[in-house]
């Protein structure tokens, strides 16, 4: 009897990506492009790199016009000379041009000094984004496939069955056996039938998560494409000698750019004991006149420019206190370089320890399935020549129907482990 196989491919006939007929490399790809976490993650790249030169324009110099206009109803009385007399005009207008330039700022200096490893930081935000599609779409294909395995097994299996229940029926009606072997082999047909239905639900299920996790349409069809040769070199091809490099995982670099900006922060509270230094100057545009037709006939205009510094001298230890929260900060921090590295050690071994036993287990059930297909082909040809009992067929079919499910299961074990071995050690590709 022929074994079917379902094996996905990151390459396999170059299906058009825009179509319904996808490899795993499409799916990958169609996820990369669509994923709902991955281009929130580049928006978040796009808006990091806003903040920062929103923060950076305070290094130019900023320009301000303001104006306003004022009507006295009454003026102002003041005392010269023992009388009493008003002051001003009834109609006022005031123009003022201005312009700071920062010097010297804490704030934007720091911003100056944080602004790649900002930018950098939102970058691994959207790769660890990535890497997390990457692992889930992979797996959700792997699973959709081992469904449609199970389908097309039970569907070989009721072919057999009912090929079965034909013959046990014919050596009923000839009076070779009782209806016990007919009546068996319609509870057995009945029985796969119900399983290949459960399959079929667990199907839809199982491509909707696909879907989700692709962000592709749920009403849209979608086929997967596959190679079995492929998939069978793909999952026992793993270099399993390999040792963890703690830098190629993106969780630990994420902690050494939080790192650098965390020694930023505290060079940040430190210079709060500097002072902050700036440039300003202003022309100012005036104008009076009690009536407010010919308020703009002459102008009185007057200009300054200066420096100005603001030194803080006492802030009730606020500063120092500062200073101490980033030091203790910075040194939490160095903790979770620790837990990184064991969380990262214990990942990989126990991801690489789940693929050897179950590609170990993956060559014996292969095996297993070569026998389980010579011992039911024996047994079946023994019962048409009235050796073997019906029992015997019906238990060699299961034992076959067993060694390729759990053929199948253990083919998509060792894919799936294999995702999970080169997730920690950072090699995952994308």
């Amino acid at each position: 009897m022929p074994v079917l196989m379902i094996a996905g491919s990151v390459i396999a006939q170059n299906p058009d990506s825009s179509g319904s007929n996808k490899s795993i490399g499409d799916c990958i790809q169609y996820a990369l492009i669509h994923q709902t976490n991955i281009r929130q993650s580049l928006i978040d790249q796009q808006i990091a790199d806003r903040e920062i030169k929103s923060h950076l324009a305070d290094w130019y110099p900023q320009i301000n016009f303001n104006g306003d206009y004022q009507q006295n109803f009454q003026l102002q009385t003041s005392i010269f000379g023992g009388n009493a007399q008003h002051i001003g005009t009834y109609n006022t207008s005031l123009g003022q041009f201005s312009l700071s330039q920062t010097i010297f700022n804490r704030d934007v200096l720091l911003t100056q000094k944080t602004a790649n490893d900002v930018r950098t930081l939102a970058k691994q935000n959207s790769i660890s984004s990535t890497i997390d599609v990457v692992a889930n779409v992979s797996k959700a294909f792997y699973d959709v496939l081992l469904s449609k395995q199970q389908i097309l097994l039970l569907d070989s299996d009721i072919v057999l069955l009912q090929r079965s229940l034909k013959d046990a029926y014919n050596q009923y009606k000839g009076g070779l056996v009782d209806k016990t072997d007919y009546q068996r082999a319609t509870i057995s047909l009945n029985n796969t039938k119900a399983s290949k239905k459960t399959a079929e639900e667990q199907l839809k299920s199982k491509n909707a998560l696909l879907k989700l996790f692709m962000s592709y349409p749920q009403d849209s069809t979608l086929e997967l494409v596959y190679n079995r040769e492929q998939m069978e070199q793909q999952a026992t091809v793993l270099d399993t000698l390999q040792s963890v490099d703690f830098n190629n995982r993106i969780e630990y670099q994420q902690l050494l750019t939080q790192k650098r900006l965390q020694e930023a922060n505290l060079k940040y509270y430190k210079w709060g004991f500097l002072p902050s230094v700036s440039a300003f100057g202003a022309y100012n545009l005036n104008y009076f006149n009690d009536r407010f037709s010919k308020l703009y006939n002459n102008n009185y205009p007057n200009s300054y420019a200066g420096l100005s510094l603001s030194f803080p001298i006492f802030q009730g230890t606020k500063r120092t206190q500062e200073v101490r929260i980033a030091q203790l900060q910075l040194e939490r921090l160095e903790y979770n370089f620790t837990s990184a590295k064991d969380s990262i050690s214990t990942e990989y071994i126990q991801a690489l320890s789940s693929y050897k036993a179950n590609l170990s287990n993956y060559f014996e059930q292969k095996e297993n399935l070569e026998l389980a297909r010579q011992v039911y082909d024996v047994i079946r040809l023994q019962y048409r020549a009235g050796i073997k009992t019906y029992l015997e067929v019906i238990t060699a079919n299961n034992d076959l129907f067993g060694a390729q499910i759990n053929y199948t299961n253990a083919l998509y074990q060792v894919l799936s482990n294999k995702i999970d071995v080169e997730r920690a050690l950072g090699t995952l590709q994308y």
